[in-house]
Order: C-alpha cells, then sequence, then structure tokens
C-alpha cells in the first residue's frame, strides 16, 4: 500500500495533473479526426515517413526476436510455403475503406482510429511479418487469459492486453536496448517500484504473472492522473515525464493528438501500432492467419519450492528439458531457484508433471547436491557476475580458452566438460558465432586443474540416475558405517559427510556422533532454519567427532 501511494506521489509531482475517478469511453472529435487523416495548421502530416521507418525496424526485430526462441525452435509447426497459396488480394493492402469500417466494427473501450501509419503497420503483421504474427497468434491463447486476468482484478479495458504485443511481441525474455525486460519491458526502477523482486538470481519483470499483476496497477495510476487512455498508453511507452513535457510545451493541452508533435517521435507512432495489433487480433482470420499451434503442453500448474534447486537437477530426475523449464519459469535468471523455508518461491511445470514431482522430491533435491549447492548454499556467481579473479565457488577454478579456427561453442563445451549453456551465459554470449582468437571464461572443479591436460584427461563420471539418487538416501545405520569406514560418504579435510534420512533432525544426528552438538552442526554447516532438512542432503561433520 505504501509502495502505490509513494508512486502515484511522483507521478502526481512530475505531470501537476488532477485526477479522474471515472474511466469513461472517448469519442473523437471531427477536428481530431481531421488531424488523424491530413495536415495539421502548420502542415505536419500525420503520417511521418520517418516514424514508420523506425518504428518499423523496432517492431520488426522484437518479431524477429522469436525465431531463436525455445517456443519456436522446438515447439511450433507452421508452413512456411502458405503465403504463396493466399488469395491474390491478401498479398497486397486492401482498400482504406474496409480497414476503416473493420476499426469502426470492433467493440473496443479505447478509440482505434486510422491513418496511414495504422496501415503501414496492418501491413507490417498481415503481409511482410505474418510467419511471426501466427506464431505470435499462437502465443497469445497462452498468454490472453493471464493478461486479462490481471486486467479484470483492477477492472481496466481488456484491450490493453495488446500491450506486450508492440512491446515484446510476446517473448518473455526479451530485453530493449535501454534495458526494459519482460512481456511489459518494464524498466528496473519501474518494476521494483511496483513489488517485482529484481536481483542476480531472480527477475520478476519476467514472471508473465506478476508482471503483469504490476502492469495493470501500473496502467491503473497512470489512468487516475490522465483519464485519457491513448495519453495512459503514450505514457507507458515514453515515460510519465516525457508526457508531462509535451502537455507544457503544448501550452497544457491533454489530449494525445494535441500534443502529438510533442512526443518523442517513436511515442508519435505507439498508439497506430497499438491499433494496428487491435485490428489483427481481431480479423485474423480474414486474412488467413492461423494461429500456430504449440507442441508443447500449455496446461500448467505451480508448485511452492521451499529449498534451493537447480533445474539441472529437476531435469536429471523428471526426465523435463532445462530449456522447457527456463520457457515455462523466465523469471529465474540462473537456472537456479533460490527458494529458503523462510522464502518460499512458484516453480511452474506441466500439470501431469505436478504429482511427479511431488512423488520425486526427495530424489530431485538430493541429486548432485553438493555439486550445485556446496554446504547447501548457493555459490558465488559466475561469469559477468563473479566477484575475486579466478574464484567462482568452493572447489572451482577459472581458466581461459582462446578460440581456434574450426571451434564451435559445442565442441569447446564438450572439451572442457561444461553444459552449452553454462558457456554462454559465463561469456554473455547470446550467439553462437565465434571467431578466431577470441577469449571464453569457462568455470572448472578446481582439484582436476593441476594442469589442464589433467582436466581433459579425465575420465567423465557417469550421470546420476532416478536409482542412483534413491540410492543416496540410505538408512543412518548404512550412512555412518560408511561414513566411519571411509566409503563413499567419507570426505578429507577436516570432515566427514553424513547424508540426511527421513525423520532425521540436528540434534538426532548430533546424537550420534559423540562430542557433537546440534549448534556445532548449524554452525559448522551454516545452517539458519534447523527446520530445512530434508533428506538426501549432506551435513559436514567435524572429525573430531
Amino acid at each position: 500500500m505504501r509502495m502505490k501511494f509513494n508512486i502515484l506521489i511522483l507521478i502526481f509531482l512530475s505531470l501537476c495533473l488532477g485526477a479522474q475517478s471515472q474511466v469513461p469511453t472517448k469519442t473523437l472529435t471531427a477536428d481530431e479526426e481531421q488531424k488523424i487523416w491530413g495536415t495539421d495548421s502548420l502542415g505536419n502530416k500525420m503520417a511521418d515517413k520517418a516514424i514508420n521507418e523506425n518504428l518499423n525496424m523496432l517492431v520488426s526485430d522484437k518479431l524477429d526476436s522469436l525465431v531463436n526462441t525455445w517456443y519456436i525452435k522446438n515447439a511450433f509447426s507452421y508452413n512456411k510455403a502458405e503465403f504463396d497459396s493466399l488469395p491474390e488480394e491478401l498479398k497486397s493492402y486492401l482498400p482504406d475503406t474496409l480497414y476503416t469500417s473493420r476499426l469502426q466494427s470492433i467493440d473496443s473501450f479505447l478509440p482505434l482510429p486510422y491513418n496511414e501509419t495504422v496501415r503501414n503497420f496492418i501491413g507490417l503483421y498481415t503481409i511482410r511479418k505474418r510467419e511471426l504474427t501466427n506464431y505470435m497468434l499462437g502465443l497469445s491463447k497462452y498468454y490472453f487469459p493471464i493478461f486479462e486476468e490481471a486486467l479484470e482484478r483492477y477492472q481496466l479495458p481488456l484491450e490493453l492486453k495488446y500491450l506486450p504485443i508492440i512491446e515484446s511481441a510476446l517473448n518473455p525474455k526479451i530485453v530493449s536496448r535501454a534495458g526494459a525486460s519482460g512481456l511489459w519491458q518494464f524498466m528496473i526502477g519501474t518494476g521494483k517500484l511496483y513489488g517485482l523482486e529484481i536481483n542476480s538470481y531472480i527477475d520478476e519483470r519476467n514472471d508473465p504473472i506478476k508482471s503483469s499483476d504490476a502492469a495493470a496497477r501500473y496502467l491503473r495510476d497512470l489512468y487516475s492522473i490522465y483519464g485519457d487512455w491513448h495519453m495512459v498508453i503514450a505514457a507507458y511507452n515514453c515515460g510519465p515525464g516525457n508526457i508531462n513535457k509535451a502537455v507544457r510545451r503544448s501550452g497544457g493541452k491533454q489530449s494525445y493528438w494535441d500534443i502529438y508533435y510533442s512526443l518523442p517521435r517513436e511515442t508519435r507512432g505507439y498508439i497506430p501500432v497499438f491499433i494496428a495489433a487491435s485490428y489483427v487480433m481481431n480479423y485474423a482470420k480474414e486474412h488467413h492467419l492461423v494461429a500456430a499451434e504449440p507442441k508443447f503442453k500449455t496446461v500448467t500448474d505451480t508448485i511452492e519450492v521451499h529449498n534451493y534447486l537447480n533445474f539441472e537437477q529437476l531435469a536429471a530426475v523428471m526426465n523435463i528439458s532445462v530449456d522447457e523449464l527456463r520457457q515455462l519459469n523466465p523469471q529465474y535468471r540462473r537456472n537456479v531457484v533460490p527458494a529458503r523455508p523462510d522464502k518460499p518461491y512458484i516453480l511452474k511445470l506441466p500439470a501431469d508433471a505436478i504429482s511427479a514431482f511431488i512423488d520425486n522430491q526427495a530424489q530431485i533435491f538430493a541429486y548432485n547436491r553438493d555439486k550445485y549447492f556446496p554446504n547447501n548454499m548457493l555459490v558465488p556467481l559466475k561469469g559477468r557476475y563473479r566477484g575475486a579473479k579466478g574464484v567462482s565457488a568452493e572447489g572451482m577454478r577459472e581458466i581461459t580458452h582462446v578460440v581456434k579456427s574450426g571451434e564451435k561453442l559445442g565442441s569447446i563445451a564438450n572439451k572442457y566438460r561444461v553444459s552449452l549453456a553454462e558457456l554462454k551465459e559465463w561469456n554473455d554470449l547470446r550467439k553462437s558465432t565465434l571467431h578466431i582468437g577470441q577469449r571464453l571464461t569457462l568455470y572448472v572443479p578446481g582439484k582436476a586443474l593441476k594442469s589442464k591436460v589433467a582436466l581433459l584427461e579425465k575420465p567423465k563420471s557417469e550421470p546420476q540416475t532416478l536409482a542412483n539418487a534413491s540410492a543416496a538416501i540410505q538408512s543412518p545405520k548404512t550412512a555412518i558405517s560408511k561414513v566411519e569406514s571411509g566409503g563413499d560418504a567419507a570426505d578429507s579435510g577436516e570432515y566427514i559427510i553424513y547424508t540426511v534420512q527421513s525423520g532425521d533432525s540436528l540434534f538426532t544426528i548430533a546424537k550420534k556422533f559423540p562430542g557433537i552438538s546440534d549448534a556445532d552442526l548449524r554452525a559448522f554447516n551454516n545452517i539458519r532454519n534447523v527446520k530445512g532438512l530434508y533428506p538426501g542432503q549432506q551435513l559436514k561433520i567435524p572429525k573430531r567427532a
């Protein structure tokens, strides 16, 4: 509540405008219609060619961003030869009178006027980029219910669900040149003001549900100031500060079309792009646009996670790809759910996988636990987020690889036995193109780094299966005997390893090791919540025991 109050105060101080309590529809005057169709008193043409060209590039780039996403590469089917079979009249622009009548027939809470710029973007969606529009139509079936639920919650026009089409082309991981991210393209400052968590592990700007709720609250607050939906949409694009300047430059006028020429160039075309997006979503069938149906399961459910979890642990045990987990949970920046007993997080999975997760969660959390979370802790960040030079985590070392002729990312990843995703993340690579002499940073186990040759000659360990993970959850007697005899659970150095069993507590574990108290276990393993133990967790026991 306090956050909402603060943002409202900030916007009010910035704009010095009065709020309106109702949400009326707006009818364009004859003068506004004339301005849209023709020129103003100074002879300024509304359909500015330079604006069209610049916005064409920006909107096209956002549409093109879909091509390399997991959704499109692995999940959608579409016939690329479809354009050749179109009726000839649909391969070019339709008459202006037809576009106008169709827009007027849409039952929209927001006015949908028509001009040359609107025509240009209708052509972009229905002719020049129609294949990508089909993909976007397919994704809309997954995302629009989320948007509509958030908008309905705050009693906003449901037509605002078309905003993410312009902002992100429904790509939840897209990042703009200015640093805005997610379906609704929040900047970090605005996202945090509306309660979105943003840190090195999580970015809720990319969370479809939470970002949609934040966007709806932001739009509601903007409307309480402007009372005009075209002004609200423009403010969403360029920020209320720029709207404030445009209002002052136009002598205090409050209409979008009255302040049109005082707005930033991109924002001048933003309303026409919104109108074009509204058109194509309502008249896709008339243009023979067909939603590219996703092959992946769009019926999902959520489960609360109470401990650190790496997507690779879940993928290994549940047979769900890491890429699919990333697309279902785009808010987790490093394939890690940074959950704790006192701060759980939500994980989204295919609905038919929820029961399997519940049944196998002990094995999932135990899988290679010490690899992903040494001492049951989040490891220091790697790559561009790393701290001290040369060190990324306990037992890990940083090395540099110089790219040679003929090498590819995949072959380099295989050479050092790291995943392709890790290699790209460590080096902030968005494409797979390399050039000779390029230097790549990698992180590998430090014990294997006595020399680079030793690293490469080290045999690759066999992947742990569900059965292996289950076997790791031994009976207390077996676990202790292995520790004492120096078996699989033993470790070198100043401690031995104990694997937590079902029903264990710090108190019962301490009783098995004379001279060790539960307080010692908490301190030695950096345990903050004594109720956070789980079967399969490995604890360090001081050898003095």
